[in-house]
């Protein structure tokens, strides 16, 4: 029994299909890293900024007391209120960043794979409808082979 040169097309196709997963696979795992580094860095903002606005709002609570008390500290509030803002506009500039990042990934993400599982669905109807063919034509050559036997045992 040879093998057919159908079944070497499905062999190197499937070999091909192989190796594109697994090209697909490097830049996967590499953004997967990526995205992981990200998650480190905010977490670690997170944790930075969070004692910070706390000895920031500790900060402002003493000079509204320093207000009251004496008038000559306007200058000092003003400046800490100024790094207060520039704080703020970074932690905003941060968020956009990372939500644009974030759709960045999802779209780099989401496209090879919608075309890998299209590709994998349009193989799959390919050999079930190369079956079928098959199946058919044994069942054809099947059909006549008992016809030309019938004949012969009654000519």
């Amino acid at each position: 029994m040879g093998v057919s040169g159908g079944e070497i097309a499905w062999l190197i196709l499937a070999g091909a299909f192989l190796m594109l997963v697994l090209v697909l696979a490097v830049p996967i795992l590499r953004l997967r890293h990526t995205v992981d580094a990200t998650t480190r860095m905010i977490n670690d903002l997170n944790d930075r900024t969070t004692p910070l606005l706390g000895d920031v709002n500790t900060t402002v609570k003493n000079v509204n007391v320093a207000l009251e008390q004496v008038q000559t500290s306007l200058d000092g509030v003003n400046l800490q209120l100024a790094k207060v803002d520039t704080m703020t506009t970074h932690a905003q500039n941060v968020t956009a960043n990372v939500a644009n990042l974030a759709t960045v990934v999802s779209a780099a993400a989401a496209n090879p794979l919608v075309k890998v599982a299209a590709f994998g669905y349009g193989v799959r109807r390919a050999a079930s409808a190369r079956r079928h063919a098959e199946t058919e034509r044994e069942v054809r050559d099947t059909i006549k082979s008992q016809r030309r036997a019938a004949k012969r045992g009654n000519g």
